[in-house]
């Protein structure tokens, strides 16, 4: 068995070594395999390079990256991620170091108990380290959360947490069309119509990044993220391919 971990990474010089090494050191659960997959998308400093760099130092690891040929977005990066993909079960990771790789296992485990085929981590539930910021980037995540469960009519809450963990035939057969960060809202839209699937949450760690220190999300995804439920909950409602 083996969890496929996918990293769009766009100008992530400075984090892109560091996760890739902290993601290697994991031992996963019930001695699962990893592939770790990394989108380059377009990026304009060494990022490319460095990942070039380390695959060619790490030859044990399984790793494959793929560049794309002009910038498209997180969405678009992991859209390419799925198509290459070969594990049994998928994570999401952010190239930068605001989520901790050590806590794979805790998304795992409900997964390998068979309780759940979806498992979202959650940056405001349990006791896990947060780092404070930001009143209004909380505030804003908070109830674009709750605006997607109005019309989802599930109690997540952490719609747009980076730490999304599927059963990988789940998440290869729904139609994806968001390139940037509404991919989040998009697929809880539809894993939300698939009839008898279970979806579960556990509490992680958040240590968040300053814009100055490279966030890359702004208001307008926000916006972007308000017209997305409403698209797909409403208008939009295919969200199995054929």
């Amino acid at each position: 068995m083996k969890l496929s971990i996918i990293i769009p990474a766009y100008n992530e010089e400075k984090t892109i070594l560091k996760i890739l090494k902290k993601i290697i050191k994991v031992k996963l659960t019930n001695d699962l395999e990893k592939e770790i997959i990394i989108i380059n998308d377009c990026s304009k400093d060494n990022t490319k390079w460095l990942i070039e760099d380390f695959i060619n130092s790490n030859p044990a690891n399984n790793i494959v990256l793929y560049s794309q040929d002009h910038n498209q977005g997180k969405g678009a990066a992991i859209h390419k991620a799925i198509e290459l993909m070969t594990g049994d079960y998928v994570i999401i990771q952010d190239a930068d170091l605001e989520y901790d790789p050590n806590e794979y296992n805790l998304l795992l485990q409900p997964i390998i108990d068979e309780m759940a085929d979806v498992v979202y981590g959650s940056r405001y539930m349990g006791g896990k380290p947060r780092r404070v910021l930001y009143f209004w980037h909380t505030f804003v995540n908070k109830f674009l959360t709750f605006f997607s469960n109005m019309f989802t009519n599930l109690n997540i809450t952490d719609v747009h947490t980076c730490y999304k963990l599927f059963r990988s035939d789940i998440l290869k057969k729904i139609i994806l069309k968001e390139k940037r960060f509404a991919f989040c809202p998009e697929v809880t839209a539809k894993i939300a119509k698939i009839p008898f699937i279970r979806i579960y949450e556990v509490g992680i760690s958040y240590y968040a990044r300053k814009f100055n220190e490279g966030k890359k999300i702004s208001w307008k995804d926000g916006v972007r993220a308000m017209v997305t439920v409403v698209k797909y909950n409403v208008f939009d409602r295919k969200y199995l391919k054929k």
